[in-house]
C-alpha cells in the first residue's frame, strides 16, 4: 500500500513540476494554454480530485515563485474543477474539455475581474469580461493540445496503469 501512496505522490509531483515550468516557456502574453492541456489530461489520468490539488498547488508555485497574479489561481482552479465535475458526470476527454473550456474561458475570466480589482485596489473602468477573450482563446488553444496528446498517449502502458492505479479505469 505504501509503494502505491509513494508512486502516486511522484506522479502528482512530476505533474506539478511539469505544470510549472511548461507554463512557464510555452505561453502567449496574458494566456497560459498549456494550463488546459495539462487539466483536460490529468483529470483523464489521475481523476479529479487529484487535478484540482495539482492545479492549486501549480497556481500557488507561479504566483510565489515568479509573481504571476492570482490570474492562476482562478483560471487553473474553477478550470480543473469543472473538468473533473464533467468528467464525472460523464467520463469522455469531451466531457473533461467542455468542463475545461466553461470553467477557465468563462466562469473564471468573469471570476478574475473581482479578484484583480481586490488583488490591486483599483477600481478601473475595464468591463467583467476584460480577460475572457484571453482566457477563452487559452483555452481552445489548450484543449487542441490536449486531444492531440490524449490520442497520442492513451493505449500506452504508462497511461494505463496510471489510470488503474488512481482508480480511473
Amino acid at each position: 500500500m505504501r509503494n502505491q501512496s509513494t508512486r502516486k505522490l511522484v506522479i502528482l509531483g512530476t505533474l506539478i513540476a511539469m505544470n510549472v515550468v511548461v507554463n512557464l516557456f510555452l505561453r502567449i502574453e496574458g494566456m497560459a494554454p498549456m494550463s488546459s492541456v495539462l487539466n483536460i489530461y490529468a483529470v483523464l489520468l489521475i481523476g479529479p480530485f487529484y487535478t484540482v490539488v495539482m492545479a492549486f498547488t501549480t497556481a500557488v508555485l507561479r504566483m510565489v515563485l515568479f509573481g504571476i497574479p492570482p490570474l492562476a489561481m482562478t483560471g487553473a482552479v474553477i478550470g480543473a474543477a469543472l473538468a473533473g465535475i464533467l468528467y464525472k458526470w460523464r467520463p469522455t476527454i469531451y466531457a473533461s474539455a467542455l468542463g475545461e473550456i466553461i470553467g477557465t474561458g468563462l466562469i473564471a475570466s468573469v471570476v478574475s475581474y473581482p479578484v484583480m480589482v481586490w488583488f490591486t485596489g483599483v477600481k478601473t473602468n475595464l468591463h467583467w469580461f476584460v480577460y475572457t477573450p484571453k482566457f477563452f482563446g487559452a483555452t481552445l488553444i489548450g484543449t487542441g493540445i490536449a486531444l492531440l496528446v490524449y490520442n497520442r498517449t492513451k493505449h500506452l502502458p504508462f497511461f494505463k496503469e496510471t489510470q488503474r492505479l488512481f482508480g480511473q479505469k
